[in-house]
C-alpha cells in the first residue's frame, strides 16, 4: 500500500474574494447559464483553493475544463502573489499556481 495524504475534512466555509465567508450555498448554482462575471469566477477559485470544492467537482459542477478553471486563478485575491494564491491541499495548490 502506498502512502496517501490524509483526507482533510471539507470546511463549512472559506473566505471569499471579498473577505467574507463563502459557503457551498453562496456559490453559483450548478449548470449556471448566466454570464461568468469576475466575481463568480473568483468565488469558484476561492472555493477550490479553500477546499470547499475539489478541482474535479468544480469542473463537473460548472461544465468547465481544467484549463479554463486554472485560467481563473489570478482572480483569487489578486493582491496576493500567485504562489500563495491557493492554500488548499498541496496537490491542488501545485496545479492551481502552476
Amino acid at each position: 500500500m502506498g502512502h496517501e495524504p490524509p483526507i482533510r475534512p471539507r470546511p463549512q466555509y472559506v473566505i471569499g474574494p471579498d473577505g467574507s465567508p463563502l459557503t457551498i450555498t453562496d456559490l453559483p448554482a450548478p449548470g449556471m447559464k448566466k454570464r461568468w462575471v469576475i466575481r463568480r469566477k473568483a468565488e469558484v477559485v476561492a472555493a477550490v483553493c479553500g477546499g470547499l470544492l475539489s478541482l474535479e467537482e468544480a469542473c463537473s459542477r460548472y461544465m468547465l475544463t481544467v484549463d479554463e478553471l486554472l485560467s481563473w486563478q489570478i482572480l483569487d485575491r489578486p493582491a496576493r502573489p500567485r504562489w500563495v494564491a491557493c492554500d488548499a491541499d498541496p496537490a491542488i495548490s501545485d496545479v492551481m499556481v502552476a
